[in-house]
């Protein structure tokens, strides 16, 4: 298992939680963001077929985008899982937390993202 407190991922939240705080985003919804953006990351180590995924934060007035590539080309499932399994739920987190959610394939890869809309709408 990869180190998951990499200078990467701490570069990230701060940049997260930085730029969110200073737009006005209330805490409880930077904190949503927080957790989505790390499971995509925490994903795209374990499952994507890179050491080092590329995070796009794009802050707009009232939305938030995260997008975490890698290289595999391997779509993530958001299907059941065993009750006692301890892994398997981040995209389920991810999608309880955040407005949208996809995956877009990419020639190399693909990039899962999600939104975050400030104003509550779907």
């Amino acid at each position: 298992m990869r180190n998951i407190n990499s200078p990467s991922l701490t570069l990230s939240r701060d940049a997260l939680r930085d730029g969110m705080a200073s737009a006005g985003w209330p805490p409880s919804l930077i904190a949503d963001a927080e957790l989505a953006m790390v499971e995509l990351i925490v994903n795209a180590w374990r499952h994507g077929e890179t050491t080092s995924p590329v995070i796009l934060i794009d802050h707009r007035v009232d939305t938030l985008r995260v997008a975490v590539s890698d290289r595999s080309p391997l779509l993530p499932n958001l299907g059941p899982h065993a009750l006692l399994s301890e892994t398997g739920r981040g995209l389920q987190l991810v999608a309880g937390l955040t407005h949208r959610w996809g995956v877009d394939p990419q020639h190399l890869g693909k990039t899962v993202w999600f939104e975050l809309r400030q104003d509550g709408a779907a």
